[in-house]
């Protein structure tokens, strides 16, 4: 799939690289489709890492995907410079009048927190019932599914007596429900995170569907209002390197984290980290494209009431 993205946007020189279609802006002007639009609220601290594994998980159906990132106002990024931002991202004043076919949510290092206390939280919310109105489907990832579940239904997160660092082990619970179709049986994926949204209180509500769940790690993918809304508690875009790169960072800050479960051959940290989840983490993103999205959207997107 052709990803429209800004020209010298530099995670474009490294998906180029590795054989994904990316369209400069020049040249989709001159394509006679609609795009899929597609906004990115990107919250992680390393903002490049996090554009680059978001676009390259959305790059695995036709559609040519059209991807604004969306910025805080009022948070100021200490990892990412302000060049950077500023150059290539909007703010959402900026976008509020626009309608997106589909929007993304990102984690954020800030889970310890309580919601209420997070600098923006206040921002998050305008933003989150801003989606109601004027987007398809909403992904919202780690972090951000936590910040969905409390904000839209109320549901409260709860902290781990340890932090969950790894690749677990996941279940399907529906093969029926088109966004987890193709999936097998079973399959892996990433967790990094210092709390859970508890899966007793999201089995006993009735406006929640789980998709998919984890004994250890709990639930992995649920969904509400038939797929306008979906939150993924993990990171299934992770990169093959993320999570030595946070277990390696904790460790220089003398924090003592246990090492990544299920992650390192032989739970040896010198060794390169096997790559176990990257496919199931496409299949989800282009079934969200492609099922709650593409089909789901109006052409007109702004002649038709969400």
């Amino acid at each position: 799939m052709p990803i429209r993205v800004q020209n010298d946007l530099p995670v474009k020189e490294i998906l180029e690289h590795e054989n994904i279609f990316v369209m400069d802006e020049y040249r989709a002007a001159h394509q006679d489709i609609r795009p899929i639009n597609i906004g990115l609220l990107n919250l992680m601290p390393l903002k490049e890492d996090t554009e680059l594994q978001i676009l390259r998980s959305l790059s695995n159906t036709p559609l040519q995907v059209d991807v604004t990132f969306v910025r805080m106002t009022s948070h100021v990024s200490k990892n990412t410079s302000t060049s950077h931002i500023f150059k290539f991202y909007e703010a959402f004043e900026e976008i509020r009048d626009q309608k997106f076919d589909g929007f993304i949510i990102t984690g954020a290092p800030v889970e310890q927190i309580e919601f209420e206390e997070v600098d923006y939280w206040e921002e998050l919310k305008e933003i989150m019932e801003w989606t109601k109105r004027n987007v398809t489907s909403t992904l919202h990832l780690c972090w951000g599914a936590q910040a969905g579940l409390y904000y839209h239904y109320g549901i409260c997160k709860e902290m781990l007596p340890k932090k969950l660092s790894g690749v677990y082990r996941h279940r399907v619970r529906n093969h029926k429900i088109p966004l987890v179709r193709g999936f097998d049986d079973v399959f892996m994926a990433p967790h990094s995170r210092h709390t859970e949204v508890a899966q007793n209180i999201l089995e006993a509500d009735e406006r929640i569907t789980i998709l998919a769940d984890s004994l250890q790690a709990g639930v992995f993918l649920c969904m509400a209002q038939e797929g306008r809304q979906i939150f993924v508690m993990g990171h299934p875009e992770y990169d093959r390197m993320t999570l030595d790169l946070e277990y390696k960072r904790d460790v220089e800050r003398g924090l003592h984290p246990q090492i990544p479960e299920n992650y390192y051959p032989d739970d040896d940290p010198e060794n390169k980290p096997v790559l176990t989840w990257r496919a199931h983490a496409n299949n989800l993103y282009t079934n969200w494209l492609n099922y709650y999205v593409y089909q789901a959207t109006p052409y007109d997107l702004y002649g038709t009431p969400f």
